[in-house]
């Protein structure tokens, strides 16, 4: 018996496959790296009796409890990744270069406040 690659449709490999240069493969690789720290260091902190300082966030966080957290987080890379679609695809690496900043910003906080603690 023989193996061979799965061949999908070249629409739909594009779609879900787009092709991606080295710059955006490494920001989208940032994104999900610091997506996951700012999932973390939030855990942790509100673990140790802190509050989320984002008003949306906290608001879902009270209501859904740390589940709504990912789920914000998961509806911001589905508008990141629609954006992806419709921008030119000379800007196509401003989309992960915007998700990764905020939520750097956000891990980098986080730390700074375990510091403190």
């Amino acid at each position: 018996m023989s193996y061979r690659r799965l061949r999908l449709p070249t629409r739909l490999r594009r779609a879900i496959l787009p092709n991606l240069g080295a710059v955006e493969r490494a920001l989208w690789l940032l994104v999900f790296a610091v997506l996951f720290a700012d999932l973390l260091t939030t855990y942790i902190g509100l673990n140790a009796g802190m509050t989320e300082s984002n008003p949306v966030a906290r608001s879902a966080l009270s209501q859904f409890g740390f589940v709504a957290l990912v789920g914000l987080k998961a509806f911001s890379l589905g508008v990141g990744f629609v954006c992806r679609r419709l921008v030119p695809r000379e800007y196509v690496a401003l989309i992960p270069a915007g998700l990764a900043l905020p939520w750097t910003i956000a891990v980098v906080v986080n730390l700074s406040l375990f510091v403190q603690l």
